[in-house]
């Protein structure tokens, strides 16, 4: 029911890969008026770039999402050219990476926060059977408070069943030894993932490297700047174990001794 003359667009807040996302205003009528993005996708670069079935895997796995932490997908329409989704809109603190950017890191207390926040986020994906694959900071908004929300489930993938994956997705960087090894693979991926940011949160930067990464993540050769407390410290190793079952559960992160500490 819905087009694009159902919306005021406004300013652009960003390009993708596939076409550029607007502020926009609902003024259909009969229908609430409220701020919103607008995620235009063309869809000859869609076709020309193979990516449809990604696109339809974000739409079928964000229309059944509903979480704080988490960006809401309102709903979806298209015409000739584009595919629109209709998104949450993030209060104007825009992507956790462009902060990250800014500061060069952030502190342990603030990192802590915002790590807690997206284990919230995984942890009721993971109820739901869906796994993220692209888990950074490019793909984390900041709300109106400051809170943390997971966007882009371009990558994301339903898995009812438990190490059912074998498709490397994702970021490389980012990505869990088993993925790189083309091993057989499960939810534990997207604690690895957690795991890589904390590091890059605390540590400006990534823990991998950017020479030959893929032989560091196999190894996982973790090395930290002086300035990283122990308990930051050892809660990163709690994440990024070679052994995806050893990786420390979503439902405990609450309650480790750096959280609990760093948002007292």
């Amino acid at each position: 029911d819905w087009s694009l003359k159902d919306f005021d667009i406004g300013r652009p807040l960003g390009k993708g890969h596939f076409g550029k996302v607007y502020l926009a205003r609902v003024r259909k009528p009969g229908a609430e008026s409220f701020v919103l993005v607008l995620k235009c996708l063309a869809k000859d670069e869609v076709a020309s770039k193979g990516v449809q079935t990604q696109v339809r895997r974000e739409i079928e796995v964000m229309q059944q999402l509903r979480h704080p932490n988490i960006i809401r997908l309102y709903g979806w329409f298209h015409d000739s050219q584009r595919i629109y989704l209709m998104l949450e809109y993030a209060a104007g603190q825009g992507e956790l990476f462009k902060h990250l950017r800014k500061a060069g890191r952030f502190s342990e207390s603030r990192s802590a926060r915002y790590i807690s926040q997206v284990s919230d986020g995984l942890a009721y994906l993971h109820t739901k059977n869906i796994i993220h694959r692209d888990i950074k900071p490019e793909n984390l908004l900041l709300g109106m408070q400051g809170e943390v929300k997971v966007g882009d489930f371009g990558w994301s993938v339903y898995a009812p069943s438990e190490d059912s994956q074998r498709t490397i997705a994702g970021t490389l960087s980012y990505v869990a030894p088993e993925m790189i090894l083309g091993q057989a693979y499960g939810r534990a991926v997207d604690i690895w993932a957690l795991g890589v940011l904390t590091y890059e949160l605390v540590c400006g930067a990534e823990p991998f490297g950017a020479d030959n990464p893929r032989t560091r993540i196999c190894r996982c050769e973790l090395s930290f700047p002086d300035f990283v407390s122990i308990n930051a410290r050892s809660f990163m190793h709690k994440l990024l174990c070679l052994t995806p079952n050893e990786r420390l559960p979503l439902d405990r992160i609450r309650d480790e001794e750096w959280i609990v500490e760093s948002v007292r």
